[in-house]
């Protein structure tokens, strides 16, 4: 039983992860349009933020318990994770349409994301310092975009509002975002707990790095929230929805997850993300908005590469 336990943890890890990122997506949208903030703002903060939400919980427990390969490799894993597998399988489906001013703009934004990111990385560690400045940095492109919506409306404004709205209708009352919110939390904090601790000890057990366990295990948990709701948007026939969560998760996993958590903790960089995994990220990211950009959407043929390139990815890590 006891070499069970941390398979266990694990399962219990992601179904808590899963259902607690789901409620605090949720919850926090409710109360953000209850309180009148416009569908543009909650669609490029809230939405984004509450998506990416069980990668900062995960990847903060695991700074503090001491475990940063896991934080880094989680935030690296699951920006890959959410390009090749999720837009991968959501272009299965439904072919993904992508604006020019959604690649251009927002895909512009994560690019800049990714290269300060790893601009940070090649010091060998992301210091407190370096996190201020990834915090400002984002705060600076969100200006921006809301300026830019709120002067000149587009389909990437749209896309906003539409993401809002595969969330929820905005709710009668306070008491059901309010529970949705705190259950949400609870779900992370012990999601994220268990996850750490049970990929820690798979990862002592078969003797691979927690660095590999955070690309792989940790980063295809934390994905899994997002993985859900572009699934379920692509079957409405919103699959378009799915491009906007990624550029924006992304953007978040590397400015906000790693910027905060390195204000409380400064995270070293692990050797194998380094020389291989960031400059990875960096490729699938360039190729999708190339991709996106000169084919004006993700098509099936393209999702079938992605989702390929993706397990030959998570393939090479296990057996390295």
């Amino acid at each position: 039983m006891e070499q069970l336990l941390p398979y266990l943890q694990i399962i219990a890890g992601l179904v808590l992860l899963t259902a607690g990122g789901e409620f605090i997506v949720r919850g926090a949208v409710g109360l953000a349009l209850l309180l009148g903030v416009s569908k543009v703002i909650v669609g490029l903060t809230i939405v984004a933020a509450g998506t990416s939400a069980p990668e900062f919980v995960v990847s903060l427990n695991a700074s503090l318990k001491g475990t940063a390969d896991i934080a880094m490799g989680n935030v690296v894993g699951s920006n890959i994770a959410n390009i090749l597998l999720i837009l991968g399988a959501v272009a299965l489906l439904k072919p993904v349409s992508a604006s020019r001013i959604t690649v251009v703009r927002d895909g512009g934004a994560m690019l800049l994301g990714t290269l300060l990111f790893i601009a940070f990385c090649l010091t060998g560690a992301v210091e407190r310092w370096a996190g201020a400045v990834m915090l400002c940095v984002l705060i600076v492109i969100w200006y921006l975009t809301y300026q830019h919506d709120k002067r000149q409306p587009s389909e990437a404004t749209s896309l906003h509002e539409e993401e809002v709205d595969e969330v929820g209708e905005k709710p009668s009352g306070w008491t059901k975002p309010i529970v949705a919110t705190v259950i949400g939390i609870v779900g992370l904090m012990f999601g994220a707990e268990w996850l750490v601790d049970g990929g820690v000890a798979v990862a002592r057990q078969f003797g691979v790095s927690e660095a590999v366990i955070g690309l792989t295990l940790v980063a295809f948990g934390t994905s899994l929230p997002e993985l859900a709701a572009s699934v379920v948007a692509a079957f409405r026939g919103h699959s378009d929805v799915a491009l906007g969560n990624v550029l924006g998760s992304n953007l978040l996993n590397l400015l906000v997850i790693i910027g905060g958590v390195s204000l409380i903790a400064p995270i070293p960089v692990p050797e194998q993300i380094m020389n291989s995994d960031i400059w990875i990220m960096l490729a699938v990211t360039i190729g999708l908005l190339l991709i996106a950009y000169a084919m004006r959407k993700i098509s099936r043929l393209t999702g079938v590469v992605f989702v390929t390139a993706y397990l030959v990815y998570v393939f090479q890590l296990v057996v390295a």
